[in-house]
């Protein structure tokens, strides 16, 4: 199929498409506008029904735990998808190109690499205190990864491995799974609350949905790295003898 034919069967599918967003748009209630009685319903019984105060942790992994599950095998397979593509098409060599590097980005990624992992490690670990929790922490401790590879391009190689990553990303998400059984086991429904809530305002506060979200984090952070590493195995060259 030419270019020519290509953009004349895309150009109605895109004016489709176009005209379907503006539609869904211009139906959109105003800014603040809140018409769903769901998240009034929450707001009131999340705190003293499962002793959480942020009401979007407890409605993830307790309330629709189910749902949150099905969401992370999304993301477990999209990344093993596109690794496995990836890694069928080999490596580039090594030392294919000089490194191009600034000091300025290497000064900046020493320095926030360490606040920006331990922020993410709050977030995971206040998710249900604060806002947060293991899908946002999980990008945040990736990002604190991320600017090593920004800083020191050698070390960023030896802290992704990719068997590690492999295992970390497959322990993540099988451990959902895992805490879900384990309620099956005792007697109570699928990821049933096994600890109960705990004391409102504290790290203990969300009982086994605690181990829940570390799994989701781990999952998430693990499959974030494992295709920042690939990409940059295909798209960058790594450094051949630049910095350390």
């Amino acid at each position: 199929m030419s270019h020519r034919t290509r953009r004349i069967v895309l150009a109605p599918a895109l004016a489709g498409m176009a005209a379907l967003v503006y539609w869904g748009l211009t139906g959109l209630p105003d800014f603040g506008d809140y018409r769903g009685p769901y998240g009034f319903v929450i707001d009131r019984v999340a705190t003293p029904e499962r002793h959480m105060t942020n009401a979007v942790t407890a409605v993830v992994f307790d309330y629709r735990g189910f749902d949150t599950m099905g969401e992370e095998f999304i993301l477990f397979a999209s990344v093993v998808g596109s690794v496995l593509l990836l890694r069928a098409r080999g490596n580039k060599p090594e030392g294919e190109r000089d490194w191009i590097g600034s000091d300025g980005v290497r000064t900046l990624g020493v320095f926030f690499a360490g606040p920006a992992l331990v922020v993410g490690l709050w977030l995971v670990a206040f998710g249900a205190v604060t806002p947060g929790g293991g899908f946002q922490g999980g990008v945040a401790v990736a990002g604190g990864f991320l600017l090593v590879y920004a800083a020191a391009d050698r070390s960023f190689r030896r802290v992704a491995d990719e068997h590690a990553l492999d295992v970390a990303e497959g322990t993540g998400a099988g451990g959902y799974v895992v805490i879900g059984l384990a309620a099956l086991v005792s007697g109570a429904p699928f990821l049933h609350n096994l600890l109960g809530p705990g004391q409102t305002g504290t790290l203990l506060s969300s009982g086994s949905v605690a181990f829940v979200n570390w799994s989701v984090a781990l999952e998430v952070a693990a499959a974030i790295l494992l295709l920042f590493s690939e990409f940059l195995k295909h798209y960058v060259v790594p450094v051949g003898g630049g910095n350390g």
